[in-house]
């Protein structure tokens, strides 16, 4: 089953498709991600990648497709799981390409449905144990001794740089109007279904496994 999540940062997509990595032995397909490990490799595909990113300029659409093309001929007979991917209608329809010709289809596009105002107190509040990376947060999960890791005891405590208000907010806005535009290309199709983003981990994983076990079925 090949799938896209779909959602403004910090909706869980990343969380979500791990879990799916590890359940189902579905592949992650995170453009982000591909395209360091295709730089660091040095694939061919890397290479132009590096060369374009070294010039100043932004990767290419036909880059970005031939590095998923190359990811799923890696993954010949194993699901995958489009994270980040496609962003615009162009790319959406470069997919579709993608996947048929390797006789492959799209099953479901799943939306992660986020409420702002709360997205950005999940994410403005958000910190990590400086040694081992332990999370918690301002509001939802402190330490249980003020100062000190629950996990491994030490005292210093980081921040993202971009967990700030100002940057959550813009990234909700061009995640409104690039990618959110795409979605009524998948809805005449019947492939999209919703799931309430800000539940709980375990119920948003419930929900989606609900959908992947029951393609008929609709969320909500």
């Amino acid at each position: 089953m090949d799938i896209i999540l779909l959602g403004p940062p910090g909706a869980g997509k990343g969380t979500q498709a791990q879990r799916l990595e590890r359940t189902r032995g579905m592949v992650q397909m995170s453009t982000g991600d591909m395209l360091r490990q295709a730089v660091k490799v040095g694939t061919p595909v890397g290479l132009k990648a590096k060369a374009v990113m070294e010039a100043g300029e932004l990767v290419s659409d036909s880059i970005v497709s031939a590095l998923i093309g190359e990811r799923l001929d890696q993954a010949d007979g194993t699901g995958a799981i489009f994270d980040g991917f496609p962003r615009t209608g162009h790319q959406a329809q470069a997919l579709e390409i993608l996947l048929g010709e390797r006789g492959r289809k799209l099953d479901r596009v799943i939306e992660l449905e986020v409420d702002e105002e709360a997205l950005v107190e999940r994410i403005t509040g958000r910190f990590a144990c400086a040694n081992c990376g332990a999370s918690y947060h301002d509001r939802f999960k402190l330490p249980q001794q003020e100062g000190t890791c629950d996990v491994c005891g030490a005292h210093e405590f980081k921040r993202r740089p971009d967990d700030n208000e100002q940057t959550v907010r813009t990234r909700m806005a061009e995640y409104r109007a690039k990618t959110a535009p795409i979605l009524p290309y998948y809805e005449e199709r019947g492939l999209v279904r919703r799931v309430d983003g800000m539940a709980s981990v375990e119920e948003v994983a419930a929900t989606i496994d609900g959908i992947l076990d029951d393609p008929g079925s609709l969320s909500r």
